[in-house]
């Protein structure tokens, strides 16, 4: 429980560490949003100004920034529109994804389908997709428009994926990492490869910088996933569960499935085959995890990944920016973070 405790401390300070790093161009970042989600349809900006407000930590857009500074760029404000541009895939993702999920909450407020419904909910998700794709054109660099646009490409491909595996509780750990690849490392990776593009370096350093978000991005996705699981998360005041109770197979669920004798795997079969399931069957579920050992096996995977975004920063000299980025790869365990 100590571990936990101590490395939530940390992550926070790297988070914040990177955002006080930028705040001046981040504030310029929110004032760009809200600017490009101005829209003559009142529902239209009824329901951006409510997702403004829901908030969130911001963490692509302050990754492209950071990349940006740890590359050199410093004048002009491409950096500023480009991290606009992936949050608000961001946030078109989340949009869809609650309609998916049939989810009701996000961040601890009601999500935009559970108050407007799945179809504003949808279309407000593309109207802002749309956004991104006119601030692409306006940076006028092909590369970029290239590298945002197949990356919007790719989370769409993971959504289907996940769809077409959901209740698959045999899924394949390579297939889950492919999942999480494509819905979560994607934008990851294209938000720190964009610092380098800006800052025109070689190839080598872009590479570099997109193999730092795609492991971050799958680390960052395998923690959040595991402490859905772990009950010491509730130290931090986050409900834990959710996965369980939408169906979703993750991590935890396909190790654990993994290490069952057969009567517990029928039984675990029997629960995710159910499209309702209850407390009592979530509480069966942890302890079966709880007996495997299953939550240090998933923060196991998740520091393999870790290493390999940490060491691929090796490439830019020391300085203040690649200090802060390395020690965000000790990760967040929060969903909110």
């Amino acid at each position: 429980m100590g571990t936990v405790v101590q490395l939530k401390k940390q992550i926070n300070n790297s988070y914040f560490d990177l955002k006080n790093s930028v705040e001046e161009k981040l504030v310029l970042v929110e004032e760009k949003i809200k600017t490009k989600l101005n829209s003559d349809v009142s529902l239209a900006q009824k329901m951006t100004n409510y997702h403004i407000k829901t908030g969130g930590k911001r963490l692509r857009a302050l990754l492209t920034l950071g990349s940006a500074k740890l590359c050199g760029y410093l004048k002009g404000g491409r950096d500023i529109n480009l991290a606009a541009c992936v949050e608000l895939i961001h946030a078109a993702t989340l949009m869809h994804d609650d309609v998916i999920d049939f989810s009701n909450f996000r961040r601890g407020k009601k999500t935009i389908n559970s108050i407007w419904g799945n179809q504003s909910s949808i279309l407000v998700g593309d109207y802002l997709l749309s956004r991104c794709f006119e601030m692409m054109v306006e940076d006028e660099n092909l590369e970029v428009l290239k590298l945002l646009s197949s990356t919007s490409s790719e989370i769409a491909q993971g959504e289907i994926l996940q769809l077409q595996h959901k209740n698959e509780i045999d899924m394949l750990e390579e297939t889950y990492l492919k999942i999480i690849s494509t819905k979560t490392a994607a934008l990851f990776s294209a938000s720190t490869k964009l610092g380098a593009i800006l800052a025109n370096k070689e190839n080598k350093k872009k590479d570099a910088l997109e193999f730092y978000g795609k492991n971050l991005g799958l680390t960052f996705q395998i923690a959040d996933d595991t402490l859905d699981y772990n009950s010491e998360v509730k130290l931090f005041g986050k409900k834990i569960g959710n996965d369980f109770y939408e169906g979703k197979i993750t991590l935890p669920i396909i190790l654990l499935f993994q290490k069952t004798n057969n009567t517990e795997k029928q039984n675990l079969k029997n629960i995710f085959k159910k499209n309702t399931k209850t407390e009592n069957e979530f509480k069966f579920t942890l302890g079966l995890i709880l007996k495997y050992n299953i939550i240090d096996q998933c923060y196991k995977k998740a520091e393999h990944f870790i290493n390999l975004a940490s060491n691929s920063l090796s490439i830019f000299p020391e300085s203040k920016e690649k200090e802060i980025l390395k020690n965000l790869t000790t990760f967040s365990l929060e969903r909110s973070f």
